[in-house]
C-alpha cells in the first residue's frame, strides 16, 4: 500500500506524526552524532509512568547503551526526530551520553577503529 492509498486523514496523520512528537522543533538542542551512545539514567527508569510511549520506549531501550542511529531505527523514526527526543531526554537527565556529541568533532577512537578495519579488507 501506497501513501497514495492511504485515506486522507490516516495519511495526514503518518506525516504529522514527527512533528508533533517533537513539538514542531526541527533542532536538537544538544548536538549529538548518529553514533552517540545513549544509556538511560536512574531518574530516567524511575520516571518511565510520567513519559509519552516514545520517550518511555527509548528509556527503556537505553537501559543497554546504544547509538542515536540504532534507536531513530528501533522506534522507527527519522534520525533527525531521535535526536531532538534524544536531546530534550539529555536535558531533563533522563539519558545520559557517552561518546561524541558533536558531530563537528568527529570521535578520534571510531575514526581509528575504522581505518584499522579498512586495512584488514
Amino acid at each position: 500500500m501506497s501513501a497514495n492509498d492511504l485515506p486522507d486523514d490516516l495519511f495526514r496523520a503518518r506525516r504529522l506524526r514527527p512533528y508533533l512528537i517533537t513539538g514542531g522543533r526541527t533542532r536538537a538542542s544538544v548536538d549529538l552524532a548518529m553514533e552517540t551512545q545513549i544509556r538511560s539514567t536512574p531518574q530516567g527508569t524511575a520516571s518511565l509512568a510520567q513519559l509519552d510511549h516514545e520517550r518511555e520506549a527509548l528509556v527503556r531501550m537505553c537501559v543497554t547503551p546504544m547509538p542515536v542511529a540504532e534507536i531513530a531505527g528501533r522506534l522507527h523514526l527519522p534520525l533527525q526526530v531521535a535526536r531532538v527526543v534524544v536531546s530534550d531526554l539529555v536535558v531533563q537527565g533522563l539519558v545520559a551520553v557517552d561518546g561524541p556529541i558533536s558531530p563537528d568533532r568527529p570521535d578520534l577512537h571510531l575514526l581509528e577503529r575504522v581505518l584499522e578495519g579498512l586495512r584488514t579488507l
